[in-house]
């Protein structure tokens, strides 16, 4: 138990260290209530959030917290029209923060992102004046290459399962880079620095959240 809890310590504390490499302000919560106190510090009051299609920021609760500090929040994780979802996520990208999570963090300090619609790689890269992800434990991956197949094969099948799509990997388990119309697996993020002009905070949590 003890050795377990080191080593899976060590292993948040040497990806942190590079991302703080990468450019990025990095930081490790060693609870969920660690980090949601932590990432609420980063977003002053009044201000407006865009908030990508994360588990993981719904899981910390983050969102009813910060409509309760007068923040405005805006996502797309609402019953609306396609159109009507399509602003929203354009909204996000004007954002004064930008919170989300990631597919991957790797040891060596890079983020990997797989999305769908685009929108969540388009706020990581440019757009709103701070991004905050926040990613568990189980999102750690010792390359690039581990961590494009935890995006195609753990996070997407179950992100498409939560969704009802009806795409092979829901069936199987495993991706097969089908060519449904439902696919999920459309765009291929890997931040291997910090975007030049980017106000970029990444809080690992030693828990398991999100997929």
């Amino acid at each position: 138990m003890e050795a377990r809890r080191w080593y899976r310590r060590a292993l948040l504390e040497r990806a942190t260290e590079a991302l703080r490499r990468n450019g990025f302000s990095a930081y490790v919560a060693w609870s969920s209530e660690e980090a949601r106190s932590f990432v609420l510090s980063l977003i002053p009051p009044g201000s407006t959030v865009g908030v990508g299609g994360s588990v993981t920021v719904r899981e910390l609760g983050l969102i009813e917290e910060l409509e309760r500090r007068g923040c405005r929040v805006v996502h797309h994780w609402v019953q609306a029209p396609p159109e009507e979802l399509d602003a929203l996520r354009r909204a996000e990208l004007v954002s004064d923060v930008f919170l989300s999570s990631v597919n991957a963090v790797t040891l060596d300090g890079k983020l990997v992102v797989l999305d769908g619609v685009g929108n969540r790689a388009a706020a990581l890269l440019f757009g709103p004046k701070r991004v905050v992800v926040v990613a568990g434990r189980n999102k750690l991956a010792r390359s690039v290459e581990e961590g494009v197949w935890r995006a195609r094969n753990v996070a997407a099948v179950m992100n498409c399962k939560r969704l009802g799509l009806r795409t092979p990997c829901v069936e199987l388990g495993y991706c097969v880079d089908c060519d449904s119309p439902e696919r999920a697996c459309r765009a291929l993020l890997v931040l291997e620095r910090k975007p030049s002009r980017a106000d970029f905070h990444v809080v690992l949590v030693d828990e398991e959240l999100g997929y």
